[in-house]
């Protein structure tokens, strides 16, 4: 019962989520929201949705650990097992500017989190608006610089959705809402079951289960488009992504409801956040060294390989 329960919920937060990305913008469409806007701010909270329930409902259920380990994991699973498996099927070209805004901003999260946490194991609900206000303030300036650049990537925009009625913008919003709301408690509930009936920590299912479950949906469009020689994959959306699990959903979640370290997982603090800040901070060695502003197949199997490691000393 509890493999069905993680399995539906994640089912219903992949087509919560995509309802209600389609809805927002949609919605920014008829507020008359720029493309751009739409494309960097609005697609990126509705895309963050369902990390943001799942935390919020694990939060509430007390399961800290869960909204924690989902976060986590899902950074180090975007970069490790997305971009790694990726890379293997089709090399990636870096744009310059990645190291100059996203990867900086990415680090310094990443870092900030791992401070608020260690300094009193609880992130507080000024720590979590500390880093929320950063996600603002990093998007205005992303914002601006991307206004000044013809490349600015608008791909993630569908201009379908400018012609969409208010009663499908409406339906969509109900049914995207519905499917998260179900979706998050099914899958907290179904992953505490199920560590407990496989002997394992409810943190160690989150990092791993369920990180992986939230990142099939990017991973699955990126490995189709890899094969069909598209464009595979923007590494800053990915970067962008990480960006926004921990300002957003972290930040909102603490807002909401602060969110403490269980005591009885010191790896949050001891192992795993530091993978999570490895698997950032060696992107920039990886694209600059041999090949420079490339991420081959030898660097792919590299982070795939380390992705590995990680997964198998988690669930040890």
């Amino acid at each position: 019962m509890s493999v069905f329960l993680v399995v539906a919920g994640l089912a219903l937060l992949v087509v919560g989520g995509d309802f209600l990305v389609r809805a927002s913008v949609g919605l920014s469409f008829k507020l008359k929201i720029s493309k751009l806007v739409i494309g960097m701010t609005v697609v990126s909270f509705a895309t963050s949705a369902p990390e943001l329930l799942v935390s919020l409902q694990a939060a509430f259920d007390g399961i800290t650990d869960i909204a924690l380990g989902n976060v986590i994991g899902s950074n180090i699973a975007n970069i490790g097992l997305v971009l790694g498996i990726t890379a293997i099927i089709s090399p990636l070209a870096v744009d310059r500017d990645f190291y100059r805004l996203n990867w900086p901003m990415m680090m310094l999260v990443s870092f900030a989190l791992y401070y608020f946490l260690k300094n009193d194991e609880l992130l507080s609900a000024t720590e979590g608006a500390i880093l929320f206000v950063a996600l603002i303030v990093f998007l205005f300036i992303l914002i601006r610089s991307s206004r000044k650049s013809i490349k600015a990537n608008l791909d993630e925009v569908d201009d379908a959705l400018a012609e969409v009625s208010n009663f499908k913008i409406v339906a969509w919003l109900l049914i995207g809402a519905a499917g998260l709301y179900f979706g998050s408690e099914w899958l907290v509930k179904g992953a505490k079951d199920l560590a407990k009936a496989v002997g394992v920590s409810d943190y160690a299912i989150s990092v791993t289960v369920i990180a992986i479950g939230t990142s099939v949906p990017e991973l699955a469009a990126s490995v189709i488009a890899a094969l069909k020689r598209e464009k595979a994959i923007s590494l800053g959306n990915l970067i962008g992504s990480n960006i926004f699990n921990i300002s957003s959903v972290l930040g909102l979640t603490a807002i909401i409801k602060p969110i403490a370290v269980n005591p009885e997982t010191p790896e949050i603090l001891s192992t795993n956040i530091f993978w999570m800040i490895a698997f950032a901070a060696i992107l920039v060695p990886l694209i600059l060294i041999p090949k420079r502003f490339e991420i081959d197949r030898l660097k792919g199997m590299l982070l795939f390989g380390a992705y590995m490691v990680f997964i198998f000393l988690a669930l040890k």
